[in-house]
């Protein structure tokens, strides 16, 4: 039987080392999956419930795995279902390839059912590279270069590839003229930045007294090397969420998240410092970053494209995190730096986490959202991947969980979309089936989507070496981090019919799958609920009823905004009281005593 060219795209994949393929069948696509019928499901077709959270699997896939994602879908409505998850992968830079059909070319251009103009619809979210396949011998350049380009470009591209150009019978280019031929190697590669720019970053960070480092997902391969020259710099660090895994949050000196949903001690760290190194981070909120003109700056970052931007940087170094930190660490002296800063910093964050225990015991109605999180901290096996949806829960996801060496955690970064968190656990799995993933999501997110996914779960269960999957709803029956943000930013209560969702019996709905389903209604409950969760022969379902007045304060919070919260939410807010008394209970625990600690 001779080969077509869907059974060579399904070959060419394996031969890039591409082992699943997150998709939805669709007749678009239909050439495709009776090649993977012929090819014993190889790469293994994996089943979404929806084209969109195909894509965020093939994201989680990525993210975790540092290995190219991949989804499949029909033409129009799947390939249209893809964006959002394709636009995750673009803003995170996330390597993500996106096969999609297409009508057949006879139709093409004659209004043709499902007929989607994908080169328009492509052309922003995957701008690197988007081709559509004519005839065979155009397929392994345009796979070829999606792949590397999505690798190279850390992006996400997209193949368009006609249905009937699926069943033709595969020929391979030739050696004539205006063919283009392609080999598979890929090799590796590493930017490194000048010699006299890396120099002059040396002379700005040795002139520092007071040094803060703030890391993205840009230094993940680098932690050695960020310990080292936090040390030589007697520095903070600060944490960009997508960067929460880069270092261990064990670390003295290391302040946690930063920005509106980060920590007290990386906000005093950047209002205090006067010089800062950004690692691998583009992180976008300025106000955020040292005053201008009170810091200087230095910023290492391997896209050229995406440096000097943020802060004024007095040198910017393109290159690879590692590799430039090996060539800077020799020129940085420390012989001269005194211990003061250190001290602080260290000191600061000591403070901080007693905040948030405190914070985490606070009495609620019924169980404090932050008690939920702070009760997985310790509990979290030293192998655990989480994943965290947008949304209130990001905040105690960001504060409370303390990384580990060996951890791996990651969320919506820049997209902030609702309703990553369970297929990115799912792409998880498959990227690393031995290992447990963890799903922290909010009732909003789990209602749009999350609920569908389980089905998923469930479906590929006895794929997973370790069958452990914990997915946590916080169930406030509220879109809470939008009803916070209208109350601080807008000045308005809470808007009802907006906010307020119905009430779900999530952990029920996951028993009917045959799944493990925990309801937690009194905060005694908590801990023994995630023992249990964690303790499952597979995937597991815990439904904790939090209470929506739990204020997500931000770290730099004065008494002033805290009183014109309180002062919207007095307009009509319809759990006004509630609110104001546990946001008074929250911030008042920022200047209680500290316990006396002594550090070696």
């Amino acid at each position: 039987m001779s080969t077509k060219v869907a059974d060579h795209v399904l070959q060419r994949l394996r031969e890039w080392g591409v082992d699943h393929v997150f998709g939805y069948p669709g007749d678009g696509i239909n050439g495709l999956l009776a090649a993977w019928g012929r090819a014993e499901n190889r790469p293994r077709f994996i089943q979404s419930r929806h084209e969109e959270m195909s894509a965020f699997q093939a994201v989680g896939y990525a993210k975790f795995s540092g290995r190219l994602g991949v989804c499949a879908a029909t033409s129009g409505p799947g390939a249209i279902h893809l964006l959002n998850g394709l636009y995750d992968a673009k803003l995170d830079h996330v390597p993500v390839l996106a096969i999609v059909g297409q009508t057949h070319r006879t139709a093409m251009g004659g209004s043709y059912q499902q007929e989607v103009d994908l080169h328009t619809l492509f052309k922003d979210v995957a701008s690197d590279f988007v081709e559509t396949v004519t005839v065979p011998e155009q397929l392994p350049n345009v796979l070829d270069r999606a792949i590397r380009t999505a690798y190279a470009r850390r992006a996400p591209t997209a193949v368009i590839i006609p249905g009937d150009v699926q069943e033709l019978d595969y020929s391979p280019p030739t050696h004539e003229f205006k063919m283009v031929p392609s080999s598979l190697d890929r090799g590796s590669w590493t930017a490194v930045p000048s010699d006299d720019s890396v120099q002059r970053a040396a002379e700005i960070l040795n002139t520092g007294d007071k040094v803060a480092i703030l890391v993205g997902q840009g230094a993940s391969g680098a932690r050695a090397e960020v310990e080292r020259i936090a040390e030589l710099l007697g520095a903070g660090v600060a944490k960009a969420l997508l960067g929460k895994d880069v270092l261990s949050d064990e670390l003295p000196y290391v302040t946690g998240a930063i920005g509106l949903l980060g920590t007290r001690p990386s906000y005093e760290l950047m209002r205090d410092c006067d010089t800062l190194l950004t690692i691998g981070s583009s992180f976008p909120y300025t106000q955020f970053l040292p005053d201008f003109g009170k810091a200087r700056g230095v910023q290492i970052d391997i896209d050229p494209h995406m440096v000097g931007m943020r802060y004024p940087y007095e040198v910017n170094l393109v290159g690879d995190a590692k590799a430039t930190l090996e060539r800077l660490i020799p020129l940085i002296n420390a012989e001269e730096r005194g211990r003061e800063w250190y001290d602080t910093v260290c000191d600061n964050v000591v403070r901080w986490r007693e905040i948030m225990e405190r914070r985490a015991g606070l009495s609620a109605d019924p169980i404090n959202p932050e008690h939920v999180t702070r009760a997985l901290d310790p509990l979290l096996p030293d192998n655990a991947i989480v994943s965290s949806d947008s949304g209130s829960a990001a905040n105690w996801y960001a504060r409370h969980l303390t990384m580990r060496p060996g951890m791996r955690a990651s969320l919506s970064g820049t997209l902030a979309t609702m309703g990553c968190g369970v297929p990115y656990a799912i792409g998880a799995k498959f990227a690393h089936p031995d290992r447990p993933a963890i799903a922290l999501v909010g009732d909003g997110a789990m209602q749009m989507n999350g609920l569908a996914e389980l089905i998923t779960a469930a479906k590929y269960r006895d794929l997973w070496e370790d069958p452990r999957l914990v997915v946590a709803v916080f169930n406030n029956h509220d879109l809470n981090q939008v009803t916070w943000e209208m109350r601080a930013m807008e000045g308005a209560p809470s808007f009802l019919p907006s906010q307020e969702l119905p009430d779900v019996q999530y952990a029920a709905f996951a028993r009917s799958l045959g799944l493990t389903g925990i309801r937690v209604e009194k905060p005694e409950d908590v801990e023994s609920a995630w023992r249990a969760g964690l303790e499952a022969d597979g995937p597991a379902l815990i439904e904790f009823l939090t209470d929506p007045a739990v204020p997500p304060i931000p770290p730099h919070a004065t008494w002033e905004q805290m009183e014109a919260t309180a002062s919207s939410i007095l307009k009509g807010d319809a759990d006004r009281g509630s609110m104001i008394r546990q946001g008074f209970k929250a911030k008042v625990q920022e200047f209680l005593p500290g316990r006396e600690k002594k550090r070696s």
